[in-house]
C-alpha cells in the first residue's frame, strides 16, 4: 500500500525526464542559470512582487516535496549531511528575494523624489544596544540551541566507516563548503584551483571598499542606482559558488560523472571524454602536422589568447563599452587594473568550464616542463 501511494505522488515521468535532459548536461544547466540570472536581474521590479514572487515559492516547495516521492532524489536530498544544502538553496533564494523586494521599493520612491524606507527608520526608530539588542540576541541564541539540539537528535550524523585505503567511496566529496572549490579542481591544476582563484576571491571582497567608492546605496537597499556592482557580485555568488555547490551535491555521482536529480547513479556509465590541449587542437586538427619538441612553440598559441584575454580585452572594454570606460575614467589606472583582472578570472573561469563541457579542452596553456598549467 505504501508503494502504491508513494508511486501515486511521484513527479510525473515527462517532468523528471525534462530536468534530467537539462541538469545533466553542465554546460545547458550554467548558460540557462546565467541567463535565468540576468533575467531575474533585469525584471527584478516584477518578479519581486508578493502576487508573482508567492505563486514561485509555492510551486517551487510543491515540487520539491513531491520530488522526495522519487527514490533518486529522496536517497541524495534526504542524507543527513545533504539537508543543509537543501536548506541554503532554500534560504539564497528567500533572501535574495528579499533584498531584491525591498531594493524594487527604495527605487521606486527615489524615482518618486521620496527618501528610501531605511532614511526615515533612523530618523523615527532607535534601539538601544543594551537591553534591546541583546534581548533579542540572547533569544535567538536560545532558539537556534534548541533547533540544533532537535536537529542532531533527529538527524544522524553523518559518519562513516574508519577509512580504507582498499575501498575508496564513489563519488568521495568533500564538505559541502569545499564542494565548488572541488568541482574547480576538475577545470583547473591544483594550484590554480587551490591557491589562486581562492586568494583573488578574499583579495577581491577586501579589496571592495577601496576599489568602489560610489556612496550610492550605502545604508540602505537598492538595484538602479548599484547595477554593475550588483550584478557582477550576484554573478559570482549565485553562478560560480552557489550553483558549483548545487552541482557537487545532487549532480555529481560514480567516477564524478554527471546524473540528473531523478537519474539512477549507474556505477558503470562512462563519459567517452577525450580532453585534450589547445596545442593539440591547433597542431594536430589545423595544421595536421606533429607536435614541436620545443614547449615555447608548443604552446605559444595559448599564450597569445591569454595574453590577449588579458591585456587586449580590458582595452576593448574601456574603448567600446561607455560603462567601462566610466569605470576607468573615475577609478584611475591602478585601480581600474586591479578591478578589470579580478571581473576577467571570475568570467574566465567560467568560460574555461563551457569549453570542458562543450570542447572537451583541458588546458589553453600546458607546460608539464614547469607545472605550469592554465
Amino acid at each position: 500500500m505504501t508503494s502504491l501511494t508513494s508511486l501515486a505522488f511521484q513527479p510525473p515521468g515527462w517532468y523528471t525526464g525534462l530536468v534530467n535532459a537539462i541538469v545533466s548536461k553542465a554546460w545547458i544547466f550554467m548558460i540557462l542559470s546565467t541567463v535565468g540570472l540576468a533575467l531575474g536581474l533585469k525584471y527584478y521590479r516584477t518578479l519581486t512582487k508578493p502576487k508573482i514572487a508567492g505563486p514561485i515559492a509555492v510551486v517551487s516547495a510543491l515540487l520539491l516535496l513531491l520530488s522526495y516521492y522519487d527514490p533518486q532524489f529522496s536517497s541524495i536530498a534526504a542524507t543527513p549531511d545533504n539537508v543543509p544544502i537543501v536548506m541554503m538553496v532554500a534560504s539564497v533564494g528567500f533572501f535574495i528575494w528579499l533584498a531584491f523586494r525591498q531594493a524594487a521599493l527604495n527605487d521606486e520612491r527615489i524615482e518618486q523624489g521620496l527618501p528610501p524606507k531605511e532614511a526615515e527608520a533612523k530618523e523615527v526608530e532607535k534601539t538601544f544596544v543594551w537591553p534591546d539588542l541583546v534581548y533579542i540576541e540572547l533569544i535567538c541564541l536560545i532558539l537556534f540551541s534548541v533547533f540544533l539540539i532537535v536537529w542532531s537528535i533527529s538527524l544522524k550524523a553523518p559518519l562513516e566507516q574508519p577509512a580504507n585505503p582498499a575501498k575508496t567511496p564513489n563519488p568521495s566529496k568533500a564538505p559541502w563548503y569545499f564542494l565548488g572549490l572541488q568541482e574547480m579542481l576538475v577545470y583547473f591544476d591544483p594550484w590554480i584551483a587551490g591557491v589562486v582563484l581562492p586568494t583573488m576571491i578574499v583579495t577581491g571582497l577586501m579589496m571592495l571598499p577601496y576599489i568602489d567608492k560610489n556612496p550610492k546605496g550605502n545604508g540602505y537597499y537598492t538595484y538602479k542606482e548599484r547595477k554593475f556592482a550588483i550584478s557582477v557580485y550576484m554573478f559570482g555568488f549565485v553562478v560560480t559558488w552557489v550553483l558549483l555547490i548545487f552541482m557537487g551535491t545532487f549532480l555529481r555521482g560514480p567516477n564524478w560523472n554527471f546524473f540528473g536529480p531523478y537519474e539512477t547513479w549507474d556505477i558503470h556509465k562512462l563519459e567517452p571524454l577525450t580532453n585534450i590541449n589547445l596545442s593539440e587542437i591547433v597542431y594536430l586538427r589545423i595544421f595536421h602536422t606533429g607536435m614541436p619538441h620545443n614547449w615555447f612553440v608548443r604552446e605559444i598559441w595559448g599564450i597569445l589568447v591569454m595574453l590577449g584575454y588579458f591585456v587586449v580585452t580590458p582595452g576593448l572594454l574601456t574603448r567600446f563599452i561607455p560603462t567601462f570606460r566610466k569605470f576607468y575614467e573615475s577609478l584611475g589606472m591602478v585601480r581600474y587594473s586591479v578591478f578589470i583582472v579580478h571581473v576577467l578570472v571570475m568570467a574566465g573561469m567560467v568560460i574555461k568550464m563551457l569549453m570542458r563541457w562543450t570542447m572537451n579542452l583541458k588546458y589553453v596553456v600546458a607546460i608539464p616542463e614547469f607545472f605550469f598549467n592554465i
